[in-house]
């Protein structure tokens, strides 16, 4: 929960008081707070000297985690230390923000600032996103339209490309369009942060890569047979024109008044859940150490992390933060959320091996052992504390304490000191090889990230995966975060003894990886019984409400 009496009282620094920090001279202003920089800034030779730490998560569960509060207070607590450190973070969907997960700045004294204006449209780069992807949505209809009788006319029922738009609304997964009577076609929504443009956007390196990976966004068929693409409509320039102020990550603060870019906002169920490779490259080209955070848990996020924008970005990283709570555990071990204040160290242990342990054993696929770092909840007691770094130091991995939540910077130092000390800049080891085909790519992320037995393609997905191109593409699973497996009513998941249905396949060219849409997985959430915005309101011009 968000605490509004902290954030209020919090002094925050004009954003050319942070930039100075920083060292950065050139920048856009958004107000008092917010800036927009450049992509001058980027330097690969300071890239190659910052050390990138990555935080991630054990599987979610309705008692919280935490991973972007325990990244703020990583970086409160590093620069409390003398340590140059900055944080890059994805930007707030409004879906999530009115649904049910909520908002994404932290939380007590390890919050981002201007946390309203931060979660509530920000800068607009969503808005930028969303009308870029449905200007081609709208040249592609009018491009069939007016050629519904030429010797090359586009075939709709090919067509893959969807609308978007940034808000849960399941009314809008599947849709029938009528276009004035010419024709009608089936097609649909998906969420802002699962489109493909906003894969584009935060896989670029630059403004030429972006429009690259443009051009090339699969569309669909001609009738004779050749593939569309999106530089065929001549929409290209228009869409950069759209996103030119949304290529360009954006520069906050924490309430301790250390800097923080946002940028992008992927998905990591639904898309590569992690921030853009233009925020995080700037954040290395300022500062010494960046943490920075990727989506779910680790079968997710950190998996697509390491396995694309890793590689994409031909990034090193020094080291991994896996994030659990001694609640979140006990939830692992069986108990329900009614009793999960209560002290009980066997379902603790039983967490941990069920689920702590697989995330751990994922991180070391990529050649690296995590710290583990408990968010500290007022309810946890010392002996299941002891018991969680008991059952780390038999897995011989560090455990460490984050109580940023309460104390801020000072709540977090020894986690920091801890952090510091596990550095080893390298090169992760990845699960797949890019030329091997789209088949054994997957099976391997179901067996060596999920410990799947096998994966099994239903459907659409077993017409496809034999005819879609195996041309160096990058696999973006779409799965539940509530399950290793895909059914997120499975909290057993025992290794090997699942099966991994993949029942439809995506392709996203210009993202330049596939999408296998995994049991019931959907690209457009819906709301839930009683969402957010039911107890968000507007009073005295002042936002409440926000979780």
């Amino acid at each position: 929960m968000y605490d509004y009496e902290i954030a209020s009282q919090a002094t925050m620094l004009p954003i050319s008081k942070v930039a100075e920090r920083l060292g950065v001279g050139s920048y856009s202003q958004y107000g008092d707070y917010i800036a927009k920089l450049p992509h001058i800034l980027i330097d690969e030779e300071k890239i190659a000297k910052s050390h990138l730490i990555l935080v991630t998560a054990i599987t979610p569960t309705p008692a919280g985690e935490g991973k972007t509060t325990t990244s703020i207070a990583l970086v409160d607590a590093m620069n409390k230390l003398g340590y140059k450190a900055v944080a890059a973070l994805r930007e707030p969907s409004l879906g999530p923000v009115f649904g049910r997960k909520g908002c994404a700045t932290g939380g007590g004294r390890s919050q981002i600032n201007p946390m309203i204006d931060i979660n509530l449209n920000f800068t607009g780069d969503f808005s930028a996103i969303e009308h870029a992807h449905n200007l081609l949505a709208a040249a592609i209809d009018n491009y069939i339209y007016f050629n519904t009788k030429h010797d090359r006319q586009l075939v709709a029922e090919s067509i893959r490309w969807k609308r978007v738009m940034d808000m849960n609304d399941r009314s809008l997964r599947d849709i029938r369009i009528n276009n004035c009577g010419r024709y009608e076609r089936s097609t649909g929504f998906d969420i802002t942060a699962a489109s493909e443009l906003m894969a584009i956007v935060c896989l670029s390196n630059d403004v030429d890569d972006l429009k690259r990976r443009i051009d090339n966004i699969y569309v669909g068929k001609f009738s004779d047979g050749t593939v569309c693409r999106a530089k065929d409509l001549n929409v290209t320039g228009a869409m950069l024109a759209l996103l030119k102020d949304a290529v360009k990550p954006n520069l906050v603060q924490t309430l301790e008044n250390n800097p923080v870019i946002l940028h992008g906002g992927p998905f990591a169920n639904i898309a590569q859940g992690t921030s853009s490779l233009i925020g995080t490259k700037t954040a290395m080209s300022l500062a010494d150490y960046v943490v920075t955070e990727a989506g779910f848990a680790s079968d997710l996020g950190a998996e697509k992390f390491f396995n694309i924008k890793c590689r994409e970005g031909k990034l090193k990283v020094s080291a991994v933060v896996l994030v659990a709570t001694v609640r979140a555990l006990k939830y692992h071990g069986g108990v329900g959320l009614p009793d999960i204040a209560e002290p009980n160290i066997e379902a603790l242990v039983k967490g941990c091996e069920k689920n702590l342990s697989r995330h751990i054993g994922i991180i070391r696929t990529f050649g690296y052992d995590p710290v583990v770092v408990l968010n500290r909840f007022n309810t946890d007691t010392v002996e299941e504390i002891e018991a969680v770094r008991e059952y780390c130091e038999k897995s011989g991995v560090s455990m460490t304490v984050n109580e940023a939540y309460a104390d801020g910077s000072e709540g977090a130092l020894d986690f920091a000191r801890t952090v510091v000390g596990s550095l080893d800049k390298k090169t992760p080891s990845y699960t797949y090889d890019l030329a091997e085909g789209n088949e054994e790519k997957i099976r391997k992320i179901v067996e060596r990230i999920y410990k799947g037995r096998k994966a099994v393609f239903n459907g659409k997905a077993a017409e496809k995966i034999g005819r879609i191109a195996n041309d160096g593409a990058y696999v973006c699973m779409a799965k539940t975060q509530y399950s290793l497996s895909s059914d997120p009513k499975d909290t057993e998941y025992v290794a090997g003894s699942f099966d991994i249905e993949i029942n439809d396949i995506e392709v996203a060219a210009g993202a330049k990886f596939i999408i296998p849409l995994v049991g019931d997985m959907l690209r457009m959430p819906g709301l839930p019984v009683i969402p957010n915005a039911e107890y968000i309101d507007l009073i005295d011009d002042k936002v409440v409400g926000l979780v």
